[in-house]
């Protein structure tokens, strides 16, 4: 039985039965997108497919160094950090070639701590969709620096003159990826046989970056395969002494590093319903109100599409991110583009989406927003034609330009309250204000530069 077919329990079990494996990989994503998780014995993850497990919970609270939040109510010291109940997805199962075809599920919280489980989130936007009669198809793009570094090079380095895997700006280099074609081929063959396959992957512009395209599927699907891929691609570059970071902006003299979503809906009987040839744009009715959503939503919603400081270093101008919630057609210098294309082709591209985001949850907002557009009919602003940089927008579609001020506004937002429910807004945004407080805490090499022999 192939892995990938694995649906049921049942399934499952007749696999594990059939390998007899003597312990299986089990990993679930916290907040920052950060897979969490143990080998269990074959006896262990066989009672866990019936019964699920206890997973303990302070992987919802602690921060991505390990450092315990302070300021959340769902877990903490208050509540001495107890085991939250955890299910096993069978339809999760790969085998994990970098481990000699070991078996890997993914598993998500239930019970209250679903209500703060990233994966959880999604799966309710999803589930409002579906009872609109929607359903979401997207796919994710990734730009990734890779260094010949290790883990502790970089630190003895202090994340500073680093050796990129190639030299220079060169993009859609086929030098490069002729060159460098073990380390292409290990990431295409790395995501072929652990299903999140690539439509496309080549030389960025920058020294030694990569962009790679994941092919679209369901939204769900769609997220645990983008997520699946940030971690398992860092993992191959590691096995060969090299190292890829995913940062939002990792030089100040270089671009940042995007995470666009490409996203499209449907019916429930799988009819494309974003195009229609007789309006402007050959958009649909339903997609202008749904993009429109976005775009009203975006500056409230920031902090689930840019969740870390750095985020906010890539949303400059000229760097080819947004710093509006602007709209164009076939435009890239906006935060949405209109892609046209025929029925089955006709999509967004949402562009300010950075590659530190969390799947799960940037994808909620990018969901959710659109399906509030649908049900208040939500009116597109004027298309950009040109530069987005060099026009001037209203206030309400300016981006806040810092974590602090976004989590502020993301706390205030009605809209997320009733698509998110208090207890994912209160528990996100107070992770969201432990990392500004974490930022504080620290000198930059900046402010030593300029601070402290001159003033």
């Amino acid at each position: 039985m192939n892995p990938r077919d694995i649906r049921t329990v049942d399934q499952a079990k007749e696999l594990i039965q059939s390998l007899k494996p003597s312990h299986i990989k089990v990993g679930i994503f916290d907040i920052d997108g950060i897979l969490r998780g143990k080998y269990m014995s074959r006896k262990k993850f066989l009672q866990a497919l019936d019964k699920g497990f206890g997973f303990c919970d302070v992987v919802l609270g602690w921060d991505m160094r390990d450092k315990l939040y302070d300021n959340t109510q769902y877990t903490g010291w208050h509540s001495g950090y107890p085991d939250a109940p955890v299910r096993i997805l069978p339809a999760s199962c790969r085998t994990m070639p970098l481990e000699n075809d070991d078996l890997f599920f993914l598993a998500e919280f239930t019970e209250e701590a679903e209500k703060v489980c990233p994966r959880g989130l999604l799966r309710r936007v999803l589930q409002r969709a579906e009872n609109m009669g929607l359903k979401a198809l997207a796919g994710f793009e990734y730009e990734f620096f890779v260094f010949n570094e290790s883990s502790e090079s970089i630190r003895e380095k202090a994340y500073t003159n680093l050796n990129p895997m190639a030299p220079a700006e060169f993009g859609y280099s086929i030098l490069r990826n002729s060159v460098h074609d073990s380390t292409y081929h290990n990431i295409l063959n790395l995501s072929e046989k652990m299903d999140f396959p690539l439509e496309g992957l080549h030389e960025e512009t920058g020294p030694g970056v990569l962009e790679a395209a994941i092919t679209y599927d369901d939204a769900l699907e769609a997220a645990d395969k983008a997520s699946l891929f940030k971690t398992f691609t860092k993992i191959a570059m590691q096995k060969e002494n090299k190292v890829a970071t995913f940062m939002a902006r990792w030089h100040d003299e270089l671009a940042g590093q995007s995470g666009h979503i490409h996203l499209s809906l449907t019916d429930l009987v799988g009819k494309a319903l974003f195009h229609d040839a007789d309006q402007p744009h050959e958009m649909s009715e339903l997609m202008q109100h749904f993009v429109a959503g976005q775009q009203a939503l975006m500056p409230e919603l920031l902090a689930m599409i840019a969740p870390t400081i750095n985020s906010y270093r890539r949303l400059v101008p000229g760097f080819w991110a947004p710093t509006d919630a602007s709209v164009g057609v076939d435009n890239r210098t906006c935060a949405i583009r209109i892609i046209p294309g025929d029925e089955n082709s006709h999509r967004l591209e949402y562009r300010i989406g950075a590659a530190d985001a969390n799947p799960y949850i940037i994808l909620a907002a990018v969901i959710a927003s659109g399906l509030w557009g649908i049900e208040n009919k939500a009116k597109l602003r004027p298309m950009v034609e040109g530069n987005a940089y060099q026009q001037t927008f209203s206030d309400d579609l300016k981006l806040s330009e810092t974590l602090e001020h976004s989590a502020q506004r993301l706390k205030a937002s009605k809209m997320a309250r009733e698509y998110f429910g208090d207890e994912f807004v209160d528990h996100y945004v107070a992770t969201r204000e432990w990392e500004v407080r974490e930022h504080r805490k620290h000198i930059s090499q900046w402010e030593l530069d300029r601070y402290f022999e001159i003033i």
